[in-house]
């Protein structure tokens, strides 16, 4: 899109993609906190547009789409590391609920219903519910947990973003890994598989989840957090 002068016209192209930044942001929230604000991922994405309109160039060979969508999403990251908002309370109360998941799997072989686990934690299900809204912004797998200690303290976007040297590729390679993740996928109840389909493989955002499911957003965010935790209990155990 250009100008009559034949110059980039940013305004439009900022215009153009901002669907693109709204929809990122909205499909990231689904691992944030309910502290973390909609807009204000936005408004950062919105910097991190005008940073990739800045730095294209056509003669890479990407795409301005795919380039763009990097540049976003490192922006927003950058300000969720800035901020550190995954509290530390946050990765205890995450870390609780994972060891009471492998406790009553361990015990009664097959996978926990939302009360059974509630009452594993000693809290009324209400109670349980709101603790896992609160502790959403759990990843799927964070590749480094394969040689974490427990006791290890290092933050979230520490390990959700890998250093340069780093090249998970490889270990996402590994096939009793991938195996495993599947097998785990299969375990998880109906519902919550049909969660986890919707959000990574049709990469739809809460709202759309929740359409589909006839419930809110918020239930959607605790049951994503709920399967998640059930899968990390899993590969932990891997």
């Amino acid at each position: 899109m250009y100008t009559a002068k034949g110059q980039l016209d940013r305004s439009a192209l900022i215009k153009q993609y901002q669907p693109l930044v709204r929809r990122l942001a909205h499909h990231m929230m689904a691992k944030l906190p309910p502290s973390v604000e909609v807009d204000d991922l936005i408004q950062v994405g919105l910097i991190g547009l005008s940073d990739a309109l800045t730095r294209y160039e056509a003669s890479q060979g990407v795409q301005f789409e795919t380039f763009a969508t990097q540049r976003i999403r490192g922006a927003m990251l950058d300000e969720l590391r800035e901020n550190d908002w995954m509290s530390r309370g946050s990765r205890k109360s995450q870390k609780e609920i994972e060891v009471a998941l492998r406790r009553l799997e361990h015990k009664l072989g097959r996978s926990p219903a939302e009360s059974e686990i509630a009452t594993e934690l000693g809290m009324s299900l209400a109670d349980y519910q709101s603790l896992l809204g609160k502790v959403r912004g759990t990843q799927l797998v964070y590749l480094e947990d394969m040689s974490r200690r427990d006791d290890d303290d290092d933050t979230f976007l520490d390990r959700h973003v890998a250093d340069a040297d780093a090249d998970p590729l490889n270990m996402l390679r590994d096939q009793r890994l991938r195996e495993s993740l599947v097998a785990a996928i299969k375990t998880l109840p109906e519902r919550e598989q049909y969660i986890m389909s919707m959000y990574y493989e049709q990469d739809m955002n809460l709202k759309e989840i929740a359409a589909v499911l006839d419930v809110t957003e918020s239930r959607v965010c605790q049951l994503h957090s709920q399967s998640i935790a059930r899968l990390r209990a899993k590969m932990r155990a891997h």
